[in-house]
């Protein structure tokens, strides 16, 4: 599997939770690697990235809430998810692409290369 995401569940309003994307060794080596959800009824959308580089790029709806980083050692990608919102709740997926995308293209499912398969977030009271 070459990216496997995990740590979806049930939180309440303003809790937390942290998603894990564990990758091969070869897809973590992407450029870049990104969080990406879905929730019913609606397309997929951007959620945050982090480059080879650690440089890192959030929606501006998840802005101060999320944190993306990376575990190099375990070839894992973390979302850590704050304050969460009953808008939150979504199929959460992690992606690579192995181009160097500008900033503008982070945020189009159409420029990764790789999928894993998702994890229910569900955040209700």
């Amino acid at each position: 599997v070459q990216l496997q995401a995990s740590g979806g569940g049930l939180v309440q309003p303003g809790g937390s939770l942290r998603l894990s994307c564990a990758a091969s060794e070869r897809t973590f080596s992407s450029n870049v690697l990104g969080w990406f959800r879905q929730a019913l009824g609606k397309e997929r959308e951007f959620v945050a990235a982090i480059r080879r580089g650690r440089d890192t790029t959030y929606s501006n709806s998840v802005k101060g809430r999320f944190t993306v980083s990376k575990d190099i050692a375990k070839n894992t990608m973390y979302l850590q998810m704050n304050s969460l919102k009953p808008e939150d709740t979504a199929i959460y997926y992690c992606a690579a692409s192995v181009s160097s995308l500008i900033t503008s293209s982070l945020s189009i499912p159409e420029s990764y290369h790789t999928w894993g398969q998702g994890t229910l977030v569900t955040v209700s009271s």
